[in-house]
This record gives C-alpha cells, sequence and structure tokens, in this order.
C-alpha cells in the first residue's frame, strides 16, 4: 500500500518567484497560471537576502500579495525556507563559516551553497530566518507544505570543525586507534596511528576505507541539516501540511532515504535532454549525472525517486523549456513536455513543478527556459503546459493511490557508489583513467536493457533490502537484480541467499559479493557467500579493451552483436547451467551466463557488463511476458501499468517523431478524453503522443 499524501489529485504548477519579476507583472502572471491549470506554485527559497536584507532586520511582507492572489484563484503553495543561499552580509560577518574545498581553501563567494552548513554562526542565522518566515506565513491557507532548504549536499566541507566532527564520528564506530588501524588496514604504508590526533586530513588520502568513511560521514551533515530544519518547520506547520526537500539526486553529500527519513514525502528535480534526448532510440551511455539522455534514464530517476522511501514522490523542479547553460539550447519538441510529465506520474510522482515560471533575464540561470520565455509573452511552452494542465484537471483524482507496477527489483547501493568513485573498477575511453561514475554505468547497464524489453522495474537501496525478509520480497518481486552491490555486509548478502531460496530469482552482475562494508577485498571467492547457491565463482577478472562476443547455448536467445564490455569475471563453473558463453580468449574466460536452482528458487550470473544487446536479451529471459508484450506496441512506444484500488492503470506512450498505434489487449477507457477501446482495438497515438488508460482487467498484469 502506498502512503497517503495530504491532498487530492496531481499538484501542477511551477517555481514562482515574484521577486525576480518587474513591478505590475503579479497580477498577469498569477491569471496565467490559472488559465493553463496550476494548483501549486513554489515560492522563497532562493532570496535570503530579500527575507533579511541586514543582519536581524527582516521584510516579511513582500510575499503576502503573492500568497493571498494564490489563494484567491484555487493555487496552493509550498512555502520554501531560504538556507542554501547565504546573503552577503553574513559572508562578510562570518568568513569562517565558508567551504573549504581542501584544508585551508575556502570556496569564494558568488555562487550559492559555499558555506559549510553545519557550522555554528550559519546554523544560528539559518535557524532564526527560517522561523522567521515560517512563523509569518504558516496560518495563510494558501500554504499546503514546506521545502526546507533546496537540493542539499553540493559541497564536500572539509572545514576544520568538520574534520574534528568526523574524529569524533570515528571515535563513535570505532571506539579505539587499534580497532580502526584493523579495520582499515593501516598497517600499510606505515599509515598505523598512535593516537587519534594522528588522523590524517582527506586532501591527501590514498585509503579506499578512509575515502568511503569520509563520504558517509558527510552525508550525515546533510541528512542532519534536513532533519533540523524539518523539525523547527514542524513547530509551526499545520497537521494537513507536509514538509519537504528538493532532491538531486547527483549531490555528492546526499544518501537519500537517510536523508529523507525525517521528511513526508520525498521530492526532487528530474532535468533531462529534450529533442531527440527522448527519442526511443537514444543511445548515450554516459549521460551527465543531473541532466538524462535517454528515455530509460527518465525513468531511472523516477524509480529512484519512489525508491528513496518506497513511496509516491513530488516533482519539485524539471524542464520546461531549454536548461543548463548559453551553449546548452534543446528546447521540447511538441508533445515533449506531457510526454516527460506522464512519464513521471507512471512510477509514482504526484506533483509535476517547472523551474520555473518565467525565464530569467538576469543571473547565471538566463538561459534556464521557464514557462514564459524571455518576452514574457505566452507562447507554445505555455500552450502545451497548459494543455498538460487541461489533461490532469480531466485526471482529477484517478491516480490517488496509484501504484506502479514493477517485474523487477534493482538493488541500488549508495555505498558502492561512494565507494568506486575511489576504487572504480571500469575506466574512461581513454583507457587510462579511471571511470568515476563506474557504479552508476554498472546498475545503468542492466536497468536500460530491462526498460528496453518492455519490464518494469522497482528499487530498492541496500539498507531497505537488508531489513526486508525474504520471502515477502520473492513473493513481491520474483526477481531480483544485484550488480555492482562491491560494498555490501554479511547480513545483506545472507538475505540475497534466503530471497533465492524463499523462490526469487536472484541476478548477480560483476563485483557483487566482492567487498565487504568497509570496502574490503573479502577473503573469499566471489561471489562471496553466494557462490555455492549461484554453482559458479570467480577469483580473475579483466578490463576488456575491447567488446567480447557472446553465443547462447541451446534455449537461450540472444540479440545480434550481444557482448560483454568493459569487464568480464573469470568464471569457474561447478555444477551449474551455462546459457551464454563467450567467444574464446587467451583469458580463458568460457560462461558469460551460469544459472542454478537454489531451494525454490533460483541464481543467475552474468560474468561481464552487458552491452544493450545482451541486456535485452537477459531481460527478455527474466521477464518472458512484460506489459508491453501485451499491447502489440511499436518499437518506439513504452507501456507501463499499475494499480488504484482494483481499477489498472496504462501509460502508453510514443518515443518517436512518427505516429504510432498499439493494440489495447482489453477493454480501455482512455481517462482523460473519455474514448473507449474493445479488446483488438487500435489505440493511435500522436508523435510524442501519450494516453492514460484504464484497463478493465488484469491483462496487462
Amino acid at each position: 500500500m502506498t502512503a497517503a499524501l495530504p491532498f487530492d489529485g496531481v499538484l501542477f504548477g511551477a517555481a514562482y518567484y515574484a521577486e525576480y519579476q518587474p513591478e505590475g507583472t503579479l497580477e498577469r502572471d498569477l491569471d496565467l497560471m490559472q488559465a493553463a491549470g496550476f494548483s501549486v506554485i513554489r515560492v522563497g527559497e532562493s532570496v535570503w537576502s530579500t527575507w533579511e536584507p541586514r543582519d536581524g532586520e527582516f521584510a516579511l511582507d513582500w510575499l503576502q500579495p503573492v500568497l493571498d492572489g494564490a489563494r484567491a484563484r484555487g493555487i496552493a503553495v509550498v512555502l520554501g525556507t531560504p538556507t542554501y543561499a547565504v546573503p552577503m552580509w553574513l559572508a562578510r560577518k562570518h568568513p569562517e563559516i565558508a567551504s573549504e574545498t581542501s584544508t585551508g581553501h575556502r570556496i569564494g563567494w558568488g555562487g550559492r551553497q559555499e558555506m559549510d552548513q553545519s557550522h555554528p554562526a550559519y546554523r544560528f542565522h539559518a535557524e532564526r530566518v527560517a522561523r522567521k518566515v515560517v512563523e509569518r506565513y504558516a496560518s495563510h491557507p494558501a500554504v499546503i507544505g514546506f521545502q526546507v532548504d533546496n537540493e542539499p549536499g553540493l559541497m564536500l566541507p572539509h572545514n576544520e570543525h568538520t574534520f574534528q566532527g568526523f574524529v569524533d564520528w570515528l571515535k563513535g564506530r570505532y571506539g579505539s586507534v587499534d580497532r580502526l588501524n584493523r579495520e582499515w588496514g593501516l598497517v600499510y604504508w606505515s599509515h598505523l596511528l598512535t593516537d587519534w590526533a594522528d588522523l590524517w586530513r582527506p586532501d591527501g588520502n590514498h585509503s579506499p576505507q578512509y575515502a568511503l568513511e569520509w563520504r558517509r560521514y558527510q552525508s550525515t551533515l546533510a541528512t542532519d541539516l534536513i532533519g533540523w530544519q524539518a523539525a523547527v518547520v514542524r513547530e509551526y506547520a499545520r497537521p494537513d501540511q507536509f514538509v519537504t526537500t528538493c532532491i538531486s539526486y547527483s549531490r555528492p553529500q546526499v544518501s537519500d532515504d537517510e536523508l529523507a527519513a525525517s521528511l513526508d514525502v520525498t521530492a526532487g528535480n528530474p532535468y533531462y535532454r529534450m529533442q531527440d534526448g527522448l527519442d526511443a532510440g537514444a543511445d548515450e551511455e554516459r549521460h551527465a549525472a543531473w541532466n538524462h539522455r535517454s528515455v530509460w534514464a527518465l525513468f531511472q530517476w523516477a524509480d529512484r525517486a519512489w525508491s528513496t522511501k518506497q513511496a509516491p514522490y513530488l516533482v519539485t523542479e524539471t524542464n520546461a523549456q531549454s536548461i543548463s547553460g548559453p551553449w546548452d539550447n534543446h528546447p521540447p519538441y511538441p508533445g515533449q513536455l506531457k510526454q516527460a510529465a506522464f512519464a513521471l506520474l507512471a512510477r509514482g510522482g504526484r506533483m509535476v513543478e517547472y523551474w520555473h515560471w518565467h525565464t530569467l533575464h538576469f543571473g547565471t540561470e538566463t538561459y534556464w527556459g521557464g514557462v514564459l520565455p524571455h518576452s514574457q509573452r505566452p507562447g507554445r511552452v505555455y500552450r502545451e503546459v497548459a494543455s498538460l494542465g487541461a489533461d490532469l484537471k480531466a485526471l482529477g483524482t484517478a491516480l490517488d493511490g496509484f501504484e506502479p507496477d514493477a517485474d523487477v527489483l534493482v538493488v541500488w547501493s549508495t555505498d558502492s557508489k561512494w565507494d568506486m568513485e575511489t576504487q572504480s573498477p571500469l575506466a574512461m575511453d581513454d583507457g587510462a583513467s579511471p571511470d568515476r561514475a563506474s557504479y552508476q554505468r554498472i546498475v545503468d547497464a542492466h536497468y536500460r536493457g530491462l526498460f528496453e524489453a518492455g519490464a518494469q522495474v522497482r528499487m530498492m537501496h541496500a539498507r531497505q533490502l537488508a531489513e526486508s525478509d525474504p520471502a515477502d520480497l520473492a513473493r513481491r518481486h520474483p526477481v531480483l537484480v544485484a550488480a555492482g552491490l562491491y560494498v555490501a555486509d554479511d547480513e545483506t548478502l545472507a538475505v540475497l541467499g534466503a530471497y533465492a531460496e524463499a523462490g526469487g530469482h536472484l541476478v548477480l552482475g560483476i563485483r557483487t559479493g566482492y567487498g565487504d562494508a568497509l570496502g574490503r577485498a573479502r577473503l573469499a571467492v566471489a561471489p562471496a557467500g553466494l557462490a555455492d547457491a549461484a554453482g559458479a565463482w570467480y577469483d580473475e577478472y579483466s578490463n576488456l579493451e575491447a567488446p567480447l562476443p557472446v553465443s547462447a547455448a541451446d534455449g537461450f536467445e540472444l540479440e545480434a552483436g550481444s557482448a560483454g564490455v568493459e569487464w568480464v569475471d573469470v568464471l569457474q563453473v561447478q555444477d551449474a547451467e551455462v546459457l551464454a558463453v563467450f567467444d574464446e580468449t587467451e583469458l580463458g574466460a568460457a560462461a558469460a551466463v551460469t544459472t542454478r536452482s537454489s531451494g525454490a528458487g533460483r541464481v543467475t550470473v552474468v560474468a561481464a557488463k552487458p552491452n544493450p544487446e545482451l541486456s535485452r536479451s537477459l531481460a527478455r529471459w527474466l521477464v518472458p511476458s512484460p506489459a508491453a508484450a501485451r499491447w502489440d506496441a511499436a518499437p518506439s512506444t513504452s507501456v507501463t501499468t499499475g494499480t488504484r484500488g482494483g481499477a489498472r492503470i496504462a501509460f502508453v506512450s510514443n518515443w518517436s517523431g512518427s505516429p504510432a498505434v498499439v493494440v489495447a489487449p482489453s477493454a480501455a477507457v482512455d481517462l482523460v478524453t473519455g474514448a473507449a477501446y474493445a479488446a483488438g482495438d487500435p489505440v493511435p497515438l500522436e508523435r510524442r503522443g501519450v494516453v492514460v488508460l484504464e484497463v478493465a482487467d488484469d491483462s496487462t498484469e
């Protein structure tokens, strides 16, 4: 069951900054928003110096007309605390709050989030302004929720008091220097400590155990910042108001499941490359961490957002027009805004807010496009946004209680992500430098194949996995993929094994089960603790300079061009069935994919990072009957499904510039237009078109 949210329907709107606009535009702006079907705006989070122009001098009344005008038009408001952008008077009075990128090297002022958010001087002033703002407006009837801070975790401060906090944190975790020496292996390179004062600074560190613990400690700073502000806001908030923050999942300090634990609902900011980046065949593997450049990556962001609390989420920012700098202008093709919005709703979103309403005429983000262009004349984008608003109004409460389906569970490990930034198993294209995005790319390789084969994915944090009942997991999620799970304690590996024993199909990718909870290589053959269940093991591996072609054994179908890329494990097969083999090499790597029954379930090992062809082939074997297959869908389309009460809902989208048709597998009704289809009827899709259908029975399960 999904968690209840304190509002009905889907919230729709944009961030709105009247303080950035010329005088006299407020009423016009709000009228245009109302006409476009807006039901929410986000305000206030970026202008501390407007709220508090001088130390202790507060100007709080300027937002009143915005809230009153929104209320008069039936538009709700999410009010932000302005603590992520520090005013210059505070930087001048307290230069010591500046974050240090390395010991003694302060970040210069002029951007945002330059501060060390744990510094007492910063905390004093941040709490004071947050209290003033929230106290002033918490009782306003337009305010339905609060966003504390914004996109936390941009910096990894190296300040003196931050480092001393790290030392204290280590003392609490390890108790003694002797234990730290043992656990980190500090006998190596003469790093043994005799006193806590001997611990070196992170600047020149080369110990992967130090690096992982440093990142874990840093994440506590972002988590504490959000938890602390949430507690402050709740002193003033009404019971019907929610508290959240806007998560940027690529921020280096963010451990999202821990950060959101103190919040009522997850919220975040999916940005994506529009135009050809949302074509069905878009093929850009090394997409930017914050700027997704393929259809599958947009869906993956949505599944990550659900995984944060295993519950519906809000989109506090997403594309309206071009994003990034003045050199990167890619506004949406007609239809793409609606496509992307429905993709996010299909995977559990309950709010879509654009960043932002009006394109700025000044500042760093001058060319980060809003709903209105620089001319401020409503144009094509406004008309498309208004069309989406009308569709969402027609949907009404149809998505209340909606839960996306999941054919496969994919494990996510923030610890493994951090560790692979230090111990990167994959190389960059030059073959000579580490790819610090190795973990993301290993997970991506499996997610992409699953998505492109029509399977739907639920993601789950390794911590959530470790706390789950294996039998219940096997019942709810018959297939579980754990790829790149390098940092894993014994308990997590035991849950994976028990999941297979209970009837689940466990799929192990490269690097899973190789390291322990501190990223130390385990004293065992890999995958540690799971080799017997898998019927195969390895202790030799290699990077690949070129793709290693894969051939199928009897009964296993492979796409042409299937290959392992970048990494291969040299599997030793005991009693597993070999499903696919590599072309012969001098290295001796033979088995590419093996499988073996284990208890009531099965363990499958994939011995290389799969290319898209191999990944899709694996996905079709793992999930032979996904929803898309039942819809007789064109190659350019995606079908994603879910349940709301006893109803089945399907989102069908055409990710191409040409019209397409899908065939309904059973009677269906378009929840936006009311159009009805009988089983076997063609459902036409305009180019880059999307429909939301209620399906009469469970044919899409």
